[in-house]
């Protein structure tokens, strides 16, 4: 998900319809209109999960609906670790999601990829910078990186997040509770704010994989680029196992 255009627009903010930057903050597109990408969703931690272990998933009125979806089940369908794989135009990758701490995040990728929300939908974002942030980002069946799934919830901090590579994580606005259903992989050392939701983690063969696309995927592009893959980086479809 992410913010609409911002007023600080940074070499890291080519595109205002992807995820406006300021510095190497991260925010997602859409769910909450234009917000101030410097602003902190610090302070949510766990805060989509309450104490009896139920998930709430607010309806939102502001953003492009991608592709019409049901509401995620309120109480979490997986716990633990949980296996999961993501097919792409450019090989198979294998993850280990992290119901555990991330258990409405979890909740809500799985409940997405089983209605068919991430069939065939294009990454619109890489960025590629040599002072550390290095995401490819994915999720908007719109390609545009407005799009939502019509729901937002709260991010699920732990205050251990370290976005190494390889790891998963929600986008969100900048804002708290603004979590929905683009996320980005974390390809190569990447710095961030502990304000995204870190749900899951590639294996070491996916890391590869995902490392030899983004280098073609930002081929020729000058260091701190951060728009669309200049080549097609499409998911094909996320099941669970």
């Amino acid at each position: 998900m992410v913010s609409g255009p911002v007023s600080t627009r940074s070499r890291l903010a080519r595109l205002c319809v992807l995820v406006p930057l300021v510095g190497l903050g991260l925010a997602g597109c859409g769910a909450s209109g234009s917000q101030d990408a410097g602003s902190s969703a610090s302070g949510s931690a766990s805060a989509s999960a309450s104490k009896d272990g139920q998930c709430t998933y607010t309806p939102t009125q502001n953003g492009e609906v991608a592709r019409k979806v049901d509401l995620p089940p309120s109480t979490p369908v997986a716990t633990g670790d949980v296996a999961v794989t993501i097919q792409t135009n450019f090989g198979t990758l294998k993850a280990t999601l992290d119901a555990k701490n991330a258990p409405c995040a979890v909740n809500s990728f799985l409940s997405l990829a089983k209605q068919g929300y991430y069939d065939k939908t294009p990454c619109h974002r890489i960025t590629s910078d040599s002072r550390g942030f290095h995401v490819l980002q994915c999720g908007d069946p719109t390609g545009t990186g407005t799009g939502t799934p019509g729901y937002a919830f709260a991010e699920e901090l732990t205050g251990q997040e370290d976005y190494k590579i390889g790891s998963l994580a929600l986008a969100n606005t900048g804002q708290a509770d603004t979590s929905g259903g683009q996320f980005f992989i974390d390809y190569d050392t990447t710095q961030l704010p502990k304000d995204y939701t870190q749900f899951g983690q590639l294996d070491a063969a996916s890391i590869k994989l995902v490392q030899a696309e983004a280098k073609k995927a930002t081929k020729g592009e000058a260091d701190g680029y951060d728009g669309k893959p200049v080549v097609s980086v499409e998911l094909v479809k996320v099941t669970q196992g």
